[in-house]
């Protein structure tokens, strides 16, 4: 099953980078324009440089490549002396409780979906795909980890990363967005080997990082046809989390839509009717009456008027997905997407790839908002998937929907690399 091993991670050296809070970015991903013009401004060593480089087309590539190199040479980044396993913990705020996240970066050896040790829950689009293969090709690197879950109901695995954490960190520092964040490196032979040990047997379902485990598929058998050999890129870094561990916490996104032909609410309401039940809501009534939903339901927002919807047809989705699993027709996501979403507007997987009539906000709030001010026409809140159900559907080999899920706080970028050194 998963195998699960120590590595010589490429770290920045304080001394001569500067702290870490100036190092780190959020995900290439999710940086906001104006932040991610900031960083290139202000932080003249930050991940972004690396992740994220300034310019366009193959130029991207290639100054990423240049920066890795000349920061390699100047002592900005360095490879460790040791193989280590890197305990990573996030404490932050959410819903007014303050959690803590913890896990251990590792890297794993990289297996084909089909094999069942390695199971993703999500669809993929491939422009993100070329981008992270264009940028593993020229810098020879993961910069940030596949985030990934594993079952521990034996308790061989968590209590040995806890333990590691067992002393004051080696890094520790509170992001701008109020996210503190601790690494622990551990190097003794004896700890490591026996956390290697107790992860053989365990399947891993990946949590965020789809597109860059796919990535490393890819390259590793590019390694392979054009070297005979992929080395070290015969795996791929990533943060392991026990399923279970109370810190997890997945929102949800809501979805955001526009340009529809011929809109109306009344005729989406119609078309629906016998499938779902239909009750006008106030605006300030829609998280508690998604919370209280004892069935899946989301809120239908369009023309000022929330209209909470909830699955009445039992067989609806049986009938609409019958190719699909159990596990994956009872998602309020798949269910939105299968029932409303296609046939009522004709947002398919296609559609979806294009960015035709559909964008995502975490913020209900922001959804609203853009229906209210004319920039959309109508949105769907949704409750957030339950980490369980991301296993059911991953066990089922199914996929759910893009921005099915989003686990919050994001891995921060910047504190651990992995470089291929042969």
């Amino acid at each position: 099953m998963a195998e699960v091993k120590p590595f010589r991670a490429m770290m920045y050296q304080e001394e001569c980078a500067g702290p870490f809070a100036k190092l780190c970015c959020p995900p290439y991903d999710i940086i906001p324009p104006v932040e991610q013009e900031r960083l290139y401004r202000e932080e003249p060593y930050n991940a972004i440089y690396l992740e994220l480089a300034p310019g366009d087309g193959k130029k991207r590539y290639e100054n990423a490549a240049a920066t890795l190199k000349s920061w390699l040479e100047q002592g900005i980044l360095k490879i460790q002396d040791r193989d280590a396993f890197y305990i990573y913990e996030e404490e932050f705020t959410v819903g007014g409780k303050t959690l803590s996240l913890r896990g251990v970066i590792a890297r794993v050896t990289l297996e084909e979906f089909s094999k069942g040790i390695v199971l993703p829950h999500e669809e993929t689009l491939s422009k993100a795909k070329q981008d992270r293969f264009d940028l593993m090709v020229a810098t020879g690197c993961n910069f940030s980890q596949v985030y990934s879950m594993y079952i521990d109901d034996e308790h061989t695995i968590t209590p040995k990363i806890d333990a590691m954490a067992a002393r004051c960190p080696d890094i520790a520092f509170t992001y701008t967005d109020g996210v503190t964040h601790r690494l622990w490196i551990e190097t003794d032979e004896t700890k490591c080997a026996a956390l290697s040990h107790a992860f053989e047997g365990h399947q891993l379902f990946i949590a965020d990082g789809h597109h860059r485990y796919e990535t490393a598929l890819r390259y590793r058998d590019y390694l392979r046809e054009t070297k005979g050999y992929a080395g070290d890129a015969e795996s791929v870094m990533m943060m392991l989390v026990d399923i279970d561990h109370t810190g997890l916490v997945v929102l949800p996104t809501h979805r955001v839509l526009f340009h529809l032909p011929a809109f109306q609410a009344q005729q989406t309401l119609s078309a629906l009717d016998g499938t779902f039940a239909s009750r006008q809501i106030a605006k300030s009534e829609i998280a508690d009456a998604l919370e209280q939903a004892e069935a899946p339901s989301f809120v239908f927002y369009a023309e000022g008027v929330a209209h909470l919807l909830t699955l009445t047809d039992s067989s609806a989705m049986s009938a609409a997905v019958p190719n699909r699993s159990d596990a994956y027709r009872a998602l309020d996501v798949a269910i939105l997407h299968s029932l409303i979403l296609e046939p009522c507007f004709g947002i398919d997987r296609e559609n979806m790839a294009r960015g035709e009539n559909l964008r995502y906000t975490r913020d209900a709030a922001e959804a609203l908002a853009e229906v209210d001010s004319g920039t959309a026409q109508a949105a769907f809140i949704i409750n957030p998937t339950r980490v369980r159900q991301i296993k059911d559907v991953a066990l089922a080999g199914d996929k759910m929907p893009q921005k099915s899920t989003y686990f919050y706080p994001k891995i921060i970028t910047g504190l651990v690399f992995n470089r291929f050194l042969k």
